[in-house]
């Protein structure tokens, strides 16, 4: 199975032994940071630093300022954690080690552009915005991400490129310091707190034929129970959760607003990628089979994102390989990639010691590559696990 380990730009910038030391792992590709979104990475090998804090959502490259010169919402260029092309620099090492390079593309998760261009952002049913999850039904927002995954993902000498988080975000997030598990939330409770009620998605919601201020009041009804502790374990999981707690209804309607939203950005975006790259380029997006979930892995229907993406990448730690993949596999091409993700990080939850167990498992029931989350972020002990179980995948 032809495998890719994750990587950021510092990861190799700075190490002159960073790129031999991933292709020693056994891996054939890096899937390697583009645009990203903020956070603090731990860089446990690096010669000059151990921590890396990227503030902001960033291009890790120098943006094409003819392409964003007039437009309304455009990328923010990294400080000191990537500056100048720390992705051009890091894919040529990866390049010079004989590992393929293929770009890894954050979309829709944001925080700067939320508190910069407020009215960007998802509203919930309370009126709350969530600064890091811009709502993909704006037309400023829809006309950004495509174009910014078109200059994010066709880099010089990358392959292809797997897009995250296109797609809905909801409240699901870690922010800094975050303070929101006081009153743990089932997926139910999390869908219902991830309805955008902008001008938008109200809009849309009345182009259905649904009231948005008699939806908004039926959320916060349906909540009720949750902030009072009430509604907990007997609430049936997923969207059956869903129409229990808001009805079957008002809940199939929502989902009809979303993912007609989400299907368009989606071919709207890969189209433009296509545009811009060359043949044979692969696009791949981070995806989950449930169409009604939200985040980094965007809620897909299988059989409309396989027949237009070249395939996806799909979260499967923690015995997850079998409810991930099942429903893709059904639709596969012959061509189709369906790539099962394992973290191999111990601290973060990986099981690298049962990467041959896992990854054998993965392939029968249907995956045909291998993504490793993360090789930068991974101890010794976990990168030494890693290459033993490639090495006897074969």
């Amino acid at each position: 199975m032809k495998t890719s380990a994750f990587l950021y730009p510092w990861d190799v910038v700075g190490d002159p032994g960073a790129a031999a030391r991933v292709a020693d792992l056994g891996v054939r590709q890096v899937t390697l940071a583009s645009a990203y979104h903020s956070t603090r990475a731990l860089t446990p090998r690096h010669p000059r630093h151990r921590v890396v804090t990227a503030e902001h959502a960033a291009v890790l490259y120098p943006m094409d300022e003819g392409r964003w010169g007039d437009a309304e919402l455009r990328p923010y260029a990294a400080g000191d954690w990537a500056r100048a092309d720390a992705y051009g620099e890091a894919a040529a090492a990866l390049a010079d080690a004989g590992l393929d390079v293929h770009t890894w593309v954050v979309l829709a998760h944001n925080s700067r552009l939320g508190a910069e261009h407020p009215s960007t952002s998802v509203v919930n049913a309370y009126g709350d915005r969530y600064p890091w999850a811009p709502c993909i039904a704006r037309p400023t927002v829809r006309t950004y991400l495509a174009s910014l995954a078109a200059e994010a993902a066709v880099r010089p000498g990358a392959a292809g490129t797997e897009l995250e988080s296109l797609g809905w975000y909801g409240l699901a997030h870690l922010h800094a310091h975050d303070k929101i598990g006081g009153v743990p939330l089932g997926e139910a409770a999390q869908y219902l707190m991830s309805l955008c009620f902008c001008s938008v998605c109200r809009a849309g919601y009345l182009s259905l034929g649904l009231d948005a201020d008699e939806l908004n009041t039926a959320v916060r009804r349906a909540l009720k129970p949750v902030w009072s502790g009430v509604e907990g374990p007997g609430t049936p999981s997923g969207w059956q959760g869903v129409e229990r707690l808001l009805g079957a209804g008002l809940a199939a309607t929502t989902l009809n607003w979303r993912v007609r939203t989400a299907r368009t950005l989606q071919e709207a975006t890969v189209t433009a990628v296509r545009a811009q790259a060359g043949p044979g380029f692969q696009v791949l997006l981070h995806a989950d089979p449930h169409p009604h979930r939200t985040g980094a892995n965007a809620g897909v229907d299988p059989a409309h994102i396989l027949g237009i993406a070249d395939g996806v990448v799909l979260p499967c730690t923690g015995g997850a390989a079998e409810a991930m993949l099942t429903p893709f596999a059904a639709h596969c091409h012959e061509s189709t990639v369906l790539a099962a993700n394992f973290t191999v990080v111990q601290g973060m939850g990986g099981s690298p010691h049962s990467l041959a167990a896992d990854a054998a498992h993965a392939r029968s029931l249907g995956a045909t590559e291998l993504r490793l989350y993360h090789a930068g972020l991974a101890s010794d002990a976990d990168l030494a696990a890693v290459a033993d179980a490639l090495s006897r995948l074969g």
